[in-house]
């Protein structure tokens, strides 16, 4: 009598998929939060366009997606991803999967990304970022705009040794393409000791909370300031370090409708060293933001890279918004 009452007990306890998640996973686990604080449906649901209506019913695009996103959360490969969705009970109830619902291999996610591509994820995070200034988290009164290196790849030496021997002198940006496996990477350099072959990310960091507003990628060897005209914010002041320190910059960020605050260059003019003092100051807590974001490249190509910096832009946000929003309402309240 005693095992069948347990049993009924445990029968009244777990009766069902979704007591059991709630049973296992804590009340306060952060994508609970992100679940409450966002409509992952209406997210995704742009996403359908990718998929054609013929065919078989493959796995749910909101489903996929959700999966995406923890992978650039938790820094998994394709292949962790695909141990985590199997085995890890939070990441198979975020993604909506059921307990003994078959998850897909680690293919799946590549597949999945060049579907989506950098353009429809773009848009998602600036879905996102909307719906995170509905609730206040951005001022756009005062924006950091800076760039971070990502390095494809540490050493050439057997793409040199290929280059000199079919005559080159050296492998240098202006051939480095015929022989690197990354086409698009090129060289580039803070100093003359911090050099590295890859790309430049390009973040505009929103100065009240600091969460990035845009995102632009260029290979390595472009300047800075080239890529101004790309996130510029279209009202407020822009905080800029001296390699921005361009005409050409300064006119972007007023074509747009907002004030540039850029550190100038010691032989500029116009350079102002206690103005220049405050906007250093302004804008110290901000570059943070760059040093917490990877500084690999995931994938090859400038596309690809692309994806991969707005997929770490929309999950550096996300979790911040887990963090800010209920000491936000608490502080309403």
């Amino acid at each position: 009598m005693t095992n069948i009452s347990a049993d009924k007990t445990n029968r009244m306890l777990f009766s069902t998929e979704e007591e059991i998640f709630n049973k296992l996973i804590e009340s306060d686990h952060p994508f609970r939060k992100l679940n409450e604080l966002f409509d992952f449906t209406e997210l995704a649901g742009s996403l359908a366009k990718c998929y054609s209506e013929l065919g078989t019913t493959g796995i749910a695009v909101e489903k996929g997606f959700k999966a995406l996103l923890v992978q650039f959360w938790e820094d998994y490969s394709d292949r962790e991803m695909e141990m985590a969705l199997r085995y890890n009970i939070v990441v198979r109830w975020f993604c909506g999967f059921g307990l003994v619902e078959e998850t897909p291999d680690h293919s799946y996610f590549g597949k999945l990304r060049k579907r989506i591509g950098p353009g429809r994820l773009a848009e998602i995070f600036h879905k996102v970022n909307e719906a995170m200034k509905k609730k206040n988290l951005f001022g756009e009164v005062f924006t950091f705009i800076d760039a971070s290196s990502i390095i494809t790849k540490t050493a050439l030496w057997e793409e040199r040794d290929r280059a000199i021997a079919e005559g080159e002198k050296k492998l240098n940006n202006a051939i480095v393409s015929n022989y690197a496996a990354d086409k698009d990477a090129k060289w580039g350099a803070k100093s003359k000791s911090n050099i590295w072959f890859g790309y430049k990310r390009h973040n505009a960091v929103d100065m009240r909370f600091g969460l990035i507003s845009k995102v632009a990628v260029t290979p390595a060897n472009i300047p800075d300031y080239k890529a101004v005209k790309n996130i510029a914010p279209k009202q407020g002041m822009v905080f800029l370090d001296k390699g921005y320190d361009y005409q050409e910059a300064d006119q972007w960020i007023k074509a747009n409708g907002a004030t540039p605050a850029t550190l100038r260059k010691n032989n500029n003019k116009q350079k102002n060293f206690d103005l220049d003092r405050w906007r250093s100051g302004i804008r110290m807590p901000f570059e943070s933001t760059f040093s917490k974001q990877s500084k690999r490249a995931k994938y090859r190509g400038q596309t690809k890279v692309l994806f991969q910096c707005f997929a770490e832009a929309l999950v550096y946000n996300l979790k911040k918004a887990v963090h800010i929003l209920p000491r936000l309402a608490t502080v309403e309240t």
